[in-house]
């Protein structure tokens, strides 16, 4: 028998309750950064979007810039948790020093880079913001060269930590909300610049679970928004959850499936109550700070699912059934073109459920492209470039969005 792991309640709650205790212990330990650690305390005050704080990060940014950039700033903002409780985001701003050569404002492309973290220090916008050596993540330089490519352009970069504070992966409701508060943020911090600009969210694997669910979630959450995000790109996308999760468990990919579920649990705490005391120990180890360079080798062991959870067939108990809905977004109708690009090969996320979901919007009216693009998963991240660049490029400059449906 496995005893629970000892709770560590902060002193002003000693008779905290066990739950709420754990759950806090389950959370990404502080950076040391107060941008990102410290919850304001008159959030709730504040509207989305709403900027709290800004930070100059300019000489940092530059570091890993192959692109002549102008500036680059850290922008806090209030956001919203995936239950709608008042949270905060943060999102960092990259302006090229190449003009814009096309009509109108500069655009801006929102990057939803595959954060694919339990550690808060993992994020795009922590790394921006301190120097190369300060707790690097490894797997930052495999995407930042789409960055260059954008600046090149003479776009904007916008790249949102789409993960929330308690840095909740794959959880797409709180990856909507941060996404398109990162839009209203830039709006309003800086309405001469980008007030009028168009703006397209585009992401791959983790990172398109952010991109595809702000355009789901727009017309309900930010209305406002409706003709300013003109576009949205999604690649190796998961969109059945349910499907996935039976996937990955027990296999190479269950290291992923094993940190996912640990993510999600920060933004819905009820999940911790199906954890078994082995779970515990693991959920509140230094695991609980990985970056996404680490969450995948996990799966080397290929522990199931089933060794975490309190009860038999974790993944199809009533319980399980609940989750999975409330992280399916395929009810809903984008309100923008969408842009939808899968490894043909795929081995790990299924390319039949995002083709599934593409022909549902299709027929809802949603002018949407589908390509199947040469190799598996990380292969058809850069297979799938080319096409997708065009697609963007002729969003932001204002063209009418084509339909294959």
């Amino acid at each position: 028998m496995i005893p629970a792991p000892p709770r560590a309640s902060p002193p002003d709650s000693a008779s905290e309750p066990a739950e709420s205790a754990l759950w806090r212990q389950v959370l990404s330990p502080p950076t040391g950064d107060p941008i990102f650690d410290v919850r304001p305390a008159d959030l709730e005050s504040l509207l989305p979007g709403q900027v709290i704080e800004t930070r100059d990060v300019t000489a940092t940014t530059a570091l890993r810039m192959a692109t002549p950039i102008s500036r680059a700033t850290l922008v806090k903002f209030r956001s919203t948790s995936a239950t709608g409780a008042p949270s905060f985001g943060t999102a960092t701003l990259i302006v090229p020093a190449t003009p814009w050569s096309g009509t109108g404002s500069r655009p801006v492309e929102v990057n939803a880079m595959p954060i694919n973290s339990l550690g808060a220090h993992c994020t795009p916008g922590f790394q921006l913001s301190h120097g190369l050596l300060v707790r690097p993540n490894t797997d930052l330089p495999i995407f930042v060269p789409a960055l260059w490519s954008a600046l090149a352009k003479g776009h904007a970069v916008l790249v949102p930590d789409h993960e929330g504070p308690l840095m909740a992966y794959a959880e797409p409701n709180i990856a909507a909300h941060v996404m398109l508060d990162s839009i209203r943020a830039l709006r309003s911090y800086l309405p001469g610049e980008y007030g009028d600009s168009r703006y397209v969210t585009v992401g791959y694997s983790g990172g398109a679970i952010a991109a595809y669910a702000a355009a789901m979630l727009l017309d309900e959450y930010a209305p406002e928004l409706s003709g300013v995000l003109v576009g949205a790109a999604a690649g190796g996308l998961v969109t059945d959850y349910a499907n996935v999760a039976h996937q990955f468990n027990g296999n190479i990919s269950s290291g992923i499936l094993l940190t996912v579920s640990l993510a999600i649990a920060r933004e819905h705490p009820e999940l911790l109550r199906h954890m078994n005391h082995l779970a515990q120990w693991v959920a509140t180890s230094p695991l609980r700070d990985i970056c996404g360079d680490s969450s995948g080798p996990l799966g080397v062991v290929g522990l199931p699912i089933d060794v975490a959870a309190d009860t038999a067939a974790p993944l199809d108990s009533p319980f399980a059934a609940k989750m999975f809905e409330r992280l399916d977004l395929t009810g809903r109708t984008s309100t923008v073109p969408l842009y939808i690009y899968h490894g043909a090969h795929d081995p790990w996320i299924p390319i039949d459920d995002a083709r599934r979901m593409y022909l549902q919007q299709c027929g809802r009216g949603v002018p949407a492209v589908f390509r199947s693009v040469p190799g598996e998963h990380l292969i058809g991240y850069i297979t799938g470039s080319p096409d997708l660049d065009r697609w963007t490029d002729a969003r932001l400059r204002g063209e009418p969005a084509p339909s294959e449906c």
